[in-house]
C-alpha cells in the first residue's frame, strides 16, 4: 500500500473516533472533552500532513459536539489547508490556549452538564496547568490522563503503517549505499554526514533521529556521538539511523566489519543475530515486552555475552522514534496486532568493541512482519 493511499480526512475520523471512545471508557460514558497539547498527539489526532513544525504552539480542543485545533497566523493557512474535508475546525483567535479552550468550553452543549469534566494530557506542564485553572470556575473539575493518547497511538493503523514501511524504504537504501561508500581511513563524522545526506537526497523529510556511527571501542558505548575517530581495519563498525518520511519514522541498525573478524569479534556478531531472530520468531499477540526481553538476554547469555546488553530490547516507533510499548523488563503487558516495536540485541565490551542488530516491524495477528529489507548476513568491507 502507498502511503498516501488512506487521506488524512480517513485517518483523521479514525483517529479522533479512537480518542472518543477512549475518553467515554475513562469516564464510564460521562461527558469529558480534552485538550492535547503535545504536538506529536495533535498531529496523530489530525492525521494533518506538512503543518506542523518543533514549536509547541497549538492547542486540541476535542469533544462530542466539536473539534477544533487553535494555531496563530504563521500555521494559519496550512492548518486551513489540512483540514478541508475532515471534522476540524481552525482557530486562530489571538489569546491563549486557556482562553481559548474556555470559550470552547463555554459554547458547548456540554457546558453546564453535571459529571462534565475536562481531560488534559499527562505532559501539560504546570503553568499551562494553572492557566486552565483560572480560566475555568474554581470548582470546575479538571483530570489529568495518564497516557491516554499515547496508548492509542502505540496501535496502528494501515495508514500509519504504510508510511513507515516506506520511511525504511529510503533507510534500506541509504545503508545499501553506505556500505559501498565507508572504507578504513574515514572518519566517523565523515561516514555520518554521507548517510544522512543520501536519506534527504532520497526523499526523506529529515531524520528520525542523529545518526550513529560508532567504530571500535566507541561502538561499546550505545548512543555514541560521531566524531573525529578513524575507521580502522580490524574494527566493527555501528551503524543506527533512520529516516522521517510522510510524518512517521524509521529505525535500524547494521553492524559491519573492517576485515573478517575472528574469535570474540565474531562469537559476538553470532549471539547478536541468534538473539535478534530468536525474539523476533516469538513476537506476536499475547508476548510481552518483558518475555521478549528476557528471550534475547538469555540466547545471549548461551551464547557466553551474559549481561551485556544493557539497554531494553526494544521500543515502539510511530511519529516519534521512541513510543510505546517497549520491549523490556518493566513491560509486563502483552502486546497486540497493530504495535510497531523495534528488536534491537547488543553486546558492548567498553575498552573492545560494541555491536547492534536491529529491525523494526509490525506485530500481525499471528506474528511479527519485519519492515526492514537488509540482510542478517555479515556484511565485510
Amino acid at each position: 500500500m502507498a502511503y498516501n493511499e488512506l487521506y488524512n480526512p480517513v485517518a483523521c475520523e479514525w483517529h479522533l473516533g479512537q480518542l472518543l471512545r477512549a475518553l467515554a471508557q475513562l469516564r464510564d460514558g460521562r461527558p469529558s472533552p480534552m485538550v492535547l497539547r503535545d504536538t506529536s498527539n495533535i498531529r496523530w489526532a489530525t492525521a494533518f500532513d506538512d503543518v506542523f513544525d518543533d514549536e509547541a504552539a497549538h492547542a486540541l480542543y476535542v469533544s462530542g459536539d466539536r473539534a477544533v485545533l487553535h494555531t496563530d497566523s504563521r500555521y494559519a493557512a496550512a492548518c486551513q489547508e489540512a483540514a478541508r474535508r475532515t471534522p476540524i475546525k481552525v482557530d486562530v483567535e489571538r489569546e491563549g490556549h486557556a482562553a481559548f479552550v474556555a470559550r470552547q468550553w463555554n459554547g458547548s452543549w456540554l457546558h453546564g452538564m453535571p459529571g462534565a469534566e475536562l481531560q488534559v494530557e499527562d505532559t501539560m506542564t504546570i503553568g499551562e496547568y494553572r492557566a486552565l485553572e483560572k480560566a475555568f470556575p474554581e470548582e470546575f473539575p479538571i483530570g489529568v490522563t495518564d497516557g491516554l493518547v499515547l496508548g492509542l497511538r502505540a496501535v496502528k493503523d494501515t495508514y500509519e503503517v504504510a508510511r513507515m514501511r516506506a520511511a525504511q524504504a529510503i533507510t534500506d537504501a541509504a545503508f545499501e549505499h553506505i556500505v559501498k561508500y565507508m572504507k578504513p581511513g574515514m572518519t566517523e563524522r565523515a561516514v555520518q554526514l554521507e548517510l544522512e545526506d543520501f536519506m534527504v537526497r532520497h526523499g526523506a523529510q529529515g531524520l528520525a533521529f542523529p545518526s550513529i556511527v560508532a567504530t571500535g571501542e566507541n561502538g561499546a558505548s550505545p548512543h555514541a556521538i560521531p566524531g573525529a575517530t578513524v575507521l580502522e581495519a580490524g574494527q566493527c563498525v555501528v551503524l543506527d539511523f533512520g529516516a522521517r518520511a510522510y510524518g512517521y519514522c524509521s529505525d535500524m541498525t547494521r553492524t559491519v566489519f573492517l576485515g573478517e573478524p575472528e574469535g570474540e569479534m565474531r562469537r559476538a556478531w553470532e549471539a547478536v543475530r541468534a538473539a535478534n531472530e530468536a525474539v523476533e520468531a516469538m513476537l506476536a499477540p499475547g508476548v510481552t515486552g518483558r518475555e521478549a526481553h528476557e528471550r534475547a538476554e538469555a540466547v545471549l547469555a548461551e551464547h557466553g555475552f551474559a549481561g551485556r546488553m544493557g539497554h531494553g530490547l526494544g521500543h515502539g516507533v510511530g511519529l516519534d522514534i521512541h513510543e510505546e510499548p517497549v520491549l523490556a523488563p518493566r513491560n509486563e503487558k502483552p502486546l497486540v496486532a497493530g504495535n510497531v516495536v523495534t528488536v534491537e540485541p547488543g553486546i558492548y565490551l567498553p575498552g573492545k568493541f560494541g555491536m547492534r542488530l536491529e529491525d523494526f516491524g509490525v506485530i500481525t495477528d499471528d506474528g511479527f512482519e519485519v519492515f526492514t529489507k537488509s540482510t542478517h548476513e555479515m556484511v565485510v568491507i
